[in-house]
């Protein structure tokens, strides 16, 4: 049975034959407090792909509504939010439409709280698989945490019609909103 120690590397394997003829590798750990290989991920990214496929295909085949729940919870969120907060409560929003306003920060939170609750959650569901065969544990929580965007780009629509509705072209706003999106997903891996 090969010994096998995870870094990632592959330029470190040390091959050698033991008794039944059969190559052992021999992986060495990494220096350093955090290494990340970019390169390897990179290597296993159709698995990270079926990965998320698979969780794709469960979260809404289960489901009555299928995607429709992404654009359904944050869209009456929003009218929780602009009715108690922005009608009955009269906080302001620096002249933006309330509805927008909050609508944005709840796209942002939805995928954040998705991310981490779905990242945090997959190194268990997928214990047997990791005991199994070598490949990039981080490749779990990527793909889980993945799964969260395509959420994000479905209720995405309704805020380009509010936007619409409102009369706001920001063009800048929708890269800060990606970069954003990019931010709160490596920060939900760094979690």
């Amino acid at each position: 049975m090969p010994n096998i120690v995870n870094n990632g590397d592959a330029d470190n394997h040390a091959v050698s034959k033991n008794a039944c003829n059969r190559p052992v590798i021999v992986i060495r750990p990494p220096s350093g407090a955090f290494y990340l290989d970019l390169r390897e991920l990179w290597s296993y990214r159709e698995l990270a792909f079926f990965f998320v496929w698979r969780d794709i295909k469960i979260r809404y085949k289960q489901t009555v509504m299928g995607a429709m729940w992404a654009v359904f919870q944050p869209f009456f969120a929003m009218v929780v939010f602009t009715v108690f907060f922005g009608k009955l409560a009269k906080m302001p929003s620096d002249g933006i439409p309330y509805p927008v306003f909050v609508y944005v920060g709840l796209l942002l939170w939805n995928y954040f709280a998705f991310g981490l609750a779905h990242a945090s959650n997959s190194m268990i569901s997928n214990s047997n698989i990791i005991q199994k065969i070598y490949f990039p544990r981080l490749i779990i929580p990527l793909a889980s945490s993945l799964i969260g965007l395509i959420d994000f780009a479905v209720a995405s629509v309704i805020l380009a019609m509010l936007m619409v509705y409102y009369s706001m072209y920001p063009i800048l706003a929708v890269w800060y909103m990606c970069r954003s999106c990019c931010l709160l997903h490596f920060l939900v891996l760094w979690v």
